[in-house]
């Protein structure tokens, strides 16, 4: 499994209906893509949830890394990038993946929570509670799943984590509203770690 994500900043004053306009044309088009396991289409208002700004944000979990790979060199990407500018992509190995009490309800948000590993800090240690802190939040209710990547790169953690409904109070990270889930391989991304 391996998690994606680019985020598109807008100005301040975009209509915002432009992205849910694409989204609701667009976004169908890959709820059948072979190797891609889901993809929540994620939006930030300026004002709404804490927002400071307007975003469209996808998130992505793959099945495999040579469809991340044939998606983003493919017409669809291409096309994003010819109306918004190509977007820095950033990646992460999937390290766990659970669905919660509420995955049978289509999401209405999802949180994305980035952590730097201090650089004493042993990644197995952390990697362990990060990965515990999932198991745990898998079971609260009102979480449709979750999931953990890390990029060794930078040796950052991302938390990932869709809601059935708006997001509570209580959730770290970024929030961001679901205009849609294509999820054509989600059984395909199992439950619990992977390895």
């Amino acid at each position: 499994m391996h998690a994606m994500q680019y985020r598109i900043t807008l100005p301040a004053d975009y209509d915002m209906g432009i992205i849910r306009q694409r989204v609701t044309t667009k976004g169908p088009l890959l709820d059948t893509l072979p190797g891609l396991g889901l993809k929540a289409y994620g939006v930030r208002e300026r004002g709404t949830d804490g927002s400071p700004v307007n975003q469209y944000a996808p998130f992505y979990l793959w099945v495999d890394q040579e469809a991340m790979t044939r998606f983003l060199t493919g017409a669809g990407f291409r096309a994003l990038s010819d109306d918004f500018g190509r977007p820095a992509v950033h990646n992460w190995q999937g390290l766990y993946h659970r669905f919660g009490p509420a995955a049978g309800h289509a999401p209405a948000a999802y949180t994305r929570r980035a952590e730097l590993l201090p650089e004493d800090a042993d990644p197995t240690t952390a990697i362990e509670n990060a990965t515990a802190a999932h198991e745990e939040l898998a079971h609260t209710d009102g979480v449709h799943s979750t999931a953990l990547g890390l990029d060794p790169r930078h040796w950052e953690l991302v938390h990932f984590t869709l809601w059935a409904s708006p997001t509570p109070e209580s959730a770290d990270g970024e929030r961001y509203r679901v205009l849609h889930l294509s999820a054509p391989g989600t059984e395909l991304l199992g439950t619990g770690r992977q390895r």
